[in-house]
């Protein structure tokens, strides 16, 4: 809902999406995210001492390479890490956010940190959410439930789900992403998948889905479109083939890959089950 200042036109509303930057509102944000999970639970003994001292010499040694006789205490500590989060650079600050919710030894904390930082970055039309407890440049809710659902549901299946994980680490890289690999171990979950329906482990995604029409009830129009995916990945820039030339893919087409991945992987794993079979 906007202001009354910003219905008036005195003040302007956010119009573009942060992309290569965070304005003061979303840092201010965020640290308060990290102070009101973290930092101040330690300080007063919600969280206990000694998880609350682990992540906190973590973070000082593994993240930020400072001495360790440099922690003296939770509340100094603080002091120090707002004086380097209020001046980092923006992809510092998804660094140490995300470092945090991976990190810290308490799952439902995590959780919750996660969820109220979504809720924030959303409101301040950020490009990037969290997604399989990576900070990814995602802008659709839709694509982060897709891709979140496919992870969860896929953690029985131990290749199909690296495979995904493997997808979003190498799309959510800010500083050296890699869609070329991205794309196809996108592809490489759903042919993991499809193998597994099949019960074929060597059958190419072209010959799996061949083999499951007979074990689930797959619609023509969707094995046809996966079919076409495969072709690409094949094909296309010479993904799965040794490059002759510099690949020109991008974020799109990597964030495409990994959305319609994860739905068909939602969508197999449900047939599967409703055909009563055990994967």
């Amino acid at each position: 809902m906007k202001l009354f200042s910003q219905r008036k036109g005195l003040k302007p509303t956010k119009s573009a999406v942060q992309v290569d930057s965070i304005d003061d509102a979303l840092r201010n944000g965020l640290w308060n995210a990290l102070l009101l999970h973290y930092w101040r639970p330690i300080e007063d003994g919600r969280i206990s001492e000694e998880k609350g001292w682990k992540i906190l010499r973590r973070l000082w040694m593994d993240h930020f390479k400072r001495p360790v006789d440099e922690v003296i205490a939770p509340f100094f500590l603080g002091t120090r890490v707002k004086r380097i989060f209020a001046k980092c650079e923006w992809y510092e600050v998804y660094d140490l956010i995300e470092f945090m919710a991976n990190q810290f030894p308490g799952e439902s904390v995590n959780r919750q940190f996660i969820q109220f930082c979504n809720s924030l970055l959303e409101r301040e039309r950020s490009a990037y959410r969290f997604a399989g407890g990576r900070i990814t440049q995602i802008t659709s809710e839709v694509e982060i439930s897709e891709m979140e659902e496919a992870i969860e549901t896929s953690r029985p299946l131990k290749g199909v789900n690296a495979h995904l994980k493997t997808a979003l680490d190498f799309l959510a890289d800010r500083k050296s992403p890699d869609y070329r690999n991205s794309i196809k171990e996108s592809i490489s979950a759903v042919e993991s998948l499809c193998r597994l329906v099949a019960r074929n482990d060597k059958a190419t995604l072209g010959q799996a889905l061949k083999q499951i029409e007979d074990k689930v009830s797959t619609h023509p129009a969707l094995k046809s479109a996966f079919s076409s995916l495969y072709g690409y990945t094949s094909d296309a820039e010479g993904i799965r083939h040794a490059l002759l030339d510099e690949a020109k893919l991008d974020f799109e087409d990597a964030k495409f890959m990994l959305v319609s991945c994860s739905a068909f992987v939602n969508y197999l794993v449900a047939k599967a089950a409703k055909a009563g079979m055990p994967l």
